[in-house]
Parts: structure tokens; sequence; C-alpha cells
């Protein structure tokens, strides 16, 4: 393994770690090529600490690329404690103003530059369907024109301020009915349903799109991630695009119950993958043999192509100065509420939210619509407003929340309605901003 091998293996790899300090052997990769690193809430104790990690890294390279999910409404890093002053996607694509959209893509990206982060993982591509356990209400919608039309908004809301967009999760997540955090779920229908706003997004320039850890039946039987028939031929060859194809996380159970990291790493190369993300559960051990297998198995030529391509990145993202202007997501979250029957209340209601296991992808929400949060299996008490999410994939919610006399707010996907409830609202969504709106409404 030569030197010039390993550089180019290490710029290939994000790495995550937990804390605001980055460990030493992290600053030694970034030292000795490093492309970059993988952000979650972990790193952001604060904006100020996560500004300060940024510096301390850029410090240890050159270019360096600072990725991270930060989609708005349930996907939020930096206002993971809060809630994000930014709406969903759904409730973007419910209000289907692509100004709109491109502002608060905008003003995301604003948010991120000012504390260095350069690489938003977003938007999410996929078109949803109802039962889709992971992705609902960070979909813009179930119409595949209609998140066409916003994914390039948001691409391009995104980029004009200096910060790569990525849009995910190739080749589509939205017609599954499993989640990849926790097993390989299977592209139901035909997967050309889900790809225009795949070429929407290469149309508006993306620098960088995600895979899925999704089988494709059509396409293979391995992961989409492992799958050159997905990468090269169907998203290089077909669709045309030539940036960066950075996998999903190399931890989650989709592919890692298939092989060790490292394997999957080189496969993931191979395949057409040029960045690689390291999930929480992989460390420096797995940094090592990932890197020292890459230099080993990767043919030299997909090697530097792949590294290429990810200093290329690097090199573009210029995040802007700017202040970002909070003012479009309240405003985006008002436009997109949705009221029906009585929802108004003399005093004060009685708030009661029924919550089910968070997706992965979301993380569990530190803030809350109710003052009492109750899961399956416990007792439900009496309540003037019952919040739910998604709850027409929870029959327990549904049973406890359809009350005589109650107000219902659907935070999720409002497929399922009530029928004994007084009032019905929706947010499309469960960003601060959008319980903000709420919270007005009820008063």
């Amino acid at each position: 393994m030569t030197s010039e091998l390993a550089t180019f293996a290490r710029a290939c790899v994000l790495p995550s770690f937990t804390g605001a300090v980055a460990p030493d052997w992290v600053k030694r990769f970034v030292a000795e090529g490093g492309g970059g690193v993988m952000l979650f809430a972990t790193n952001v104790p604060s904006r100020a600490e996560l500004s300060s990690l940024c510096a301390s890294l850029r410090a240890e390279g050159g270019d360096l690329l600072f990725a991270i999910d930060e989609e708005g409404g349930d996907v939020t890093r930096l206002e993971w404690r809060t809630g994000s002053s930014y709406p969903a996607g759904a409730a973007l694509g419910a209000i289907d103003d692509t100004a709109l959209t491109e502002a608060v893509a905008t003003a995301i990206a604003a948010e991120l530059g000012a504390v260095g982060v350069n690489w938003n993982l977003a938007p999410v591509a996929d078109v949803n369907v109802p039962e889709n356990p992971v992705i609902g209400a960070r979909a813009f919608g179930d119409d595949a024109a209609t998140v066409a039309r916003h994914v390039a908004a948001f691409v391009r809301g995104t980029q004009a301020a200096g910060v790569a967009a990525c849009a995910k999760h190739f080749p589509g997540h939205g017609a599954t009915t499993q989640d990849s955090h926790l097993e390989l779920p299977t592209v139901e229908g035909d997967v050309e349903a889900g790809l225009e706003p795949f070429r929407a997004a290469v149309a508006a320039g993306v620098r960088s799109i995600m895979t899925a850890h999704v089988r494709v039946p059509a396409l293979g039987e391995e992961p989409a991630t492992l799958n050159s028939r997905v990468l090269h031929d169907l998203l290089r060859e077909e669709l045309g695009f030539r940036g960066v194809i950075v996998g999903d996380a190399l931890d989650m159970r989709a592919v890692a119950a298939r092989a060790p990291a490292a394997e999957l790493a080189v496969e993931a190369l191979i395949a057409g993958c040029d960045g690689l993300i390291m999930g929480p559960a992989l460390g420096e051990d797995d940094l090592a043999a990932i890197c020292a297998a890459l230099a080993v198995h990767v043919p030299e030529h997909r090697l530097e192509e792949a590294a290429g391509r990810m200093r290329e990145l690097a090199a573009w993202v210029d995040p802007v100065t700017a202040d970002a202007d909070r003012s479009v997501g309240i405003d985006a979250a008002r436009r997109a509420l949705t009221s029906d029957g009585d929802t108004s209340f003399p005093d004060a209601p009685r708030v009661v939210e029924l919550r089910a296991t968070a997706n992965i992808a979301a993380g569990e929400a530190e803030h809350s619509l109710g003052a009492v949060i109750v899961r399956e299996g416990e007792v439900v008490p009496e309540a003037d407003v019952f919040v739910v999410r998604d709850a027409h994939r929870h029959q327990w919610m549904r049973a406890a929340a359809d009350v005589p006399g109650a107000v219902v707010i659907e935070t999720g996907i409002p497929v399922w309605r009530p029928s004994a409830a007084r009032g019905h609202i929706v947010t499309y969504g469960g960003s601060r901003a959008s319980y903000d709106a709420v919270a007005e409404l009820l008063a």
C-alpha cells in the first residue's frame, strides 16, 4: 500500500465521533489527508461549541468537508434540543411555493455556514408512501412532480449560500415499508416512479447525492449502496450525474448485517460511491480498517477518481456569512397549518401528546406540544387536545385521540382524520416553528 493510495482512501471517508472536542485519532486523520467528518447532534451542545470544533479541525488540515443532516422539521442537529426553526419538507410541499422552499433552504444553509458547516445532507428527494416508517413528513409529498419541484428549489437555495446540497436517498427510499436503520427494505413498484426528483436535483446542479440502503429487485439483490447497476448504470450513465455519490452510514443494519464495515466500504467504492459515512457505532479501529481495505482492495483508478470528487467538492464549498432569515421558517409553518372544525378554547387547553418510538434519523424529540407525553400501553389521561404523529400507522393513537369534544393535532402525514373529535389541526411535521404556529392558533 503506497502513501498515495492511503491518502486517496482517507479522502473518501467521513468518520464521526461523540462530543464537541475532536479526539486525537480524528485530528490525526485530518492532518494525514482526511476528507472531512460527519456531524451528529452529540457534536452540538451549543452552536458556539460546534463552531469551535469545526475551526479546530480545519486548523489540522486543508479543505475539509463538514457534513450534517439539517433538513428542517423533525431532522435537525443544530436545534435538536428545541426543535427546528424551519418546517419539514411535507409542510413546504403542502404550501407548494418553490420560492418559499428556496428561501428556507438558503436560511438553513446560512445557519450552517455561521458555525463552519459546509455540506448539508438534504434535501430528502424520496416520494413518500403512507406506510413508510422513516421518511414520512421528511419528504415534500407523495407526488413525484411536487417533490421534484421542491427538491430543485431546496438545492438552489442551499448552494446559493455556498453550502453543498445532497439529494437523498437514491434511487428512492419512499416506496418502502421498512426502516433501513433496522433492516434491508425493498423498493415496492417500479423504481422509475421515484427518479423524477433526482433528475430534477441533477438538473439543478446538485453537488452530491446520497444512496439508500434499499434492495431494488429489478436491479439486483444487493443494497443500492453496493450495487453498480444502481450507482454507475442508473445514476452516472442514465441520469448523467457527475458529482459526489455518498453512501448512507455504514453502521445501519440494512448493510451492517451483511459484512464488516471495511468489506462494505470496499464494495461501496467499487460499486460507485465516492464518500463513505461512518456512523456513531464505528470508531478509531474501524477507520483504520476501512482506510487500509480501500487502499488495498479498490482499483487505483476508482480510488483516485472517488478521492478527486471529494476534494473537488471540498474546494467548491464556500459558505456565505450573511445572517439567516428565520422569519421564513415561521411564515412557512403558519402557511402550512390547516384546521377543520372547532379548534377554539376559552381557556388554556389540557394537551396530551401520544408518542410512538422515534425513528433513528430524527431521534427522540426534546420539545413537545404537550405537558404530558404518553406512549403505547400507558394510561391516557383526559385532555382537550391530543397530539399524534402519523396516526394512520398507530391504531392505539386513533383510539385514544378520537373522542367527542377533543381537538386532534396531527404532526405527521394526515392520512387519517378523526370522526368523533370536534376539531382537527395538521402541521405536516414536528418542528418548533410548526408548534409555535399551533400555539398561536390555539391562543
